[in-house]
């Protein structure tokens, strides 16, 4: 790469990235007619398979996702593409191999899950498919991460929202309305990661040459710096997955029959309508690992107005938009299947977490991109003592309410701990002038929202209506309040036809 990277750069593709994490957005629409279709058991039992291929996902992939972003956009041609052969060889082989194991050992393993008597006879079947999906997730993030190593941040967007997310509803529908119940959500999800596969194929071919992909091999040395770079980002990437996905398996496990099973899925859908203000802070940790990586090896310095930026950006954003989901949480519920309003507090929780791990920034990408690889453990191992330590505290008292605060703290820890690490080991500031200045703003921008929730009187779905209406001009005023000019300017297109610049 040549030259320096600018905000405008930053901006465009944390823009376009954020398009491509839309999916979560989409989800929250999905999983109501989930939870209708095939109730809350069963749609705790789905979260528990797919948080379990998450989970196994992000070791076997050895964080090559990760790896490449910061190797590729150093390497020549031919050795980009022997990294990318490289990891799509050294984890989508192992995956393989244990969704072969999962499925000729699925009735065993069947009985370690609690689950509605009605699911049990199918369950077996349901983990034997589903095991199938840990390979086609493992290709899929591979392949879209060596594009967002060629600095290719949009293609992503049709696979993340309309063919992962948007075809598994379709699927789900279909397959409902022909009879399946059990296993309908769980083909349906298989069906739909089977389609997002083939089309990575062809996004792979957009931008590498696939024949050349076949047949080039690494070099001891690039094998050897792939794997070293993978392993120091390895525990970071396990901790990161684990405080989403590994709840709602624990409180599967520990409570018996349907209970289990229903506080998995009220865990997991708390937690995806938690994710929506992640949108932000995953937006700017697409974009700033590949663009860190090259940034530093042009210039270190340049990094610095790049995360200030990112960083104030996502205050302006992320406030108002958790404040909105708060209010709004018991309308949002209400959409679900009856029950499913008693996890208003782990909502609650989950989003005030999510937004206080977005205000400082992309920190922890940075750190990681940038060379640091011992300092990303030390506050993983850090999130995880803490989320221990209160979840042993609080879940036998508080259940899955104390199981939200526990994690809630360990995620927390560990964004804010990197935020202070770049503080000390390379100047780089989270809290500048600026950013006050747009969490001023976007503070200003959610007492607003509060203060309407408060006089608007009921019916709750007025209020929530109007809520959401008065989200967007208290997101303009947030930005048009708490960014300067030259960062509004960086919003490029959206921001003269939002007035958030004149001319």
């Amino acid at each position: 790469m040549s030259g320096t990277i600018g905000r405008r750069d930053v901006a465009r593709g944390a823009g376009l990235a954020a398009l491509s994490r839309l999916g979560a957005l989409i989800e929250v629409v999905s999983q109501p007619a989930f939870t209708w279709m095939f109730g809350i058991a069963t749609y705790g039992i789905y979260t528990v398979l797919w948080a379990v291929v998450n989970i196994v996902e992000n070791v076997i992939d050895l964080s090559m996702t990760q790896a490449l972003q910061r190797i590729v956009p150093r390497e020549d041609e031919r050795g980009a593409h022997a990294a990318v052969r490289f990891a799509l060889i050294v984890s989508v082989l192992p995956a393989t191999a244990i969704a072969l194991v999962v499925t000729l050992f699925a009735v065993p393993l069947s009985g370690f899950l609690q689950t509605a008597a009605a699911d049990r006879a199918t369950l077996p079947l349901g983990i034997a498919l589903f095991a199938w999906a840990l390979p086609l997730w493992t290709f899929i993030e591979v392949a879209t991460s060596a594009a967002r190593a060629r600095r290719a941040f949009g293609p992503e967007i049709r696979l993340r929202i309309f063919w992962e997310q948007v075809a598994r509803l379709a699927f789900a529908v279909l397959l409902f309305a022909v009879g399946f119940q059990s296993l309908g959500l769980l083909i349906a999800h298989l069906l739909s990661l089977t389609l997002t596969a083939l089309l990575a194929v062809r996004l792979l071919g957009r931008y590498y040459d696939l024949s050349l992909l076949l047949s080039v091999r690494a070099s001891p040395e690039l094998r050897r710096e792939l794997l070293i770079t993978g392993f120091a980002l390895l525990p970071t990437n396990i901790a990161r997955r684990l405080f989403i996905d590994l709840p709602p398996v624990i409180l599967n496990l520990v409570l018996p029959g349907a209970k289990g099973a229903t506080a998995a899925g009220l865990f997991g859908i708390a937690r995806k309508i938690a994710t929506i203000p992640l949108i932000v802070r995953q937006a700017f940790q697409y974009v700033l690992a590949p663009l860190a990586s090259a940034q530093a090896a042009v210039d270190r310095a340049g990094i610095a107005p790049l995360y200030a930026f990112s960083t104030r950006l996502s205050v302006a954003v992320v406030v108002p938009l958790s404040t909105l989901l708060i209010l709004t949480g018991r309308d949002i519920l209400s959409a679900f299947a009856p029950g499913t309003i008693a996890g208003l507090p782990l909502l609650v929780i989950l989003v005030l977490g999510r937004a206080m791990e977005t205000i400082v920034g992309p920190a922890t990408p940075v750190i990681e991109m940038i060379g640091h690889r011992l300092l990303p453990l030390v506050n993983t191992v850090a999130g995880f003592l803490a989320w221990a330590a209160f979840g042993y505290w609080l879940i036998p008292s508080h259940g899955a309410t104390g199981m939200a605060i526990a994690v809630s703290i360990g995620t927390v820890l560990i964004a804010w701990m990197a935020s202070v690490e770049l503080r000390i080991s390379d100047g780089l500031s989270a809290f500048d002038r600026g950013t006050w200045r747009a969490l001023a703003a976007a503070g200003v921008a959610a007492l607003l929202l509060v203060t309407l929730a408060f006089i608007v009187p009921r019916p709750a779905p007025l209020r929530a209506a109007l809520l959401l209406i008065a989200f967007f001009p208290a997101l303009w005023i947030g930005l048009r309040a708490g960014l300067n000019g030259e960062d509004r300017r960086a919003l490029g297109p959206i921001a003269r036809r939002l007035r958030l610049v004149r001319g």
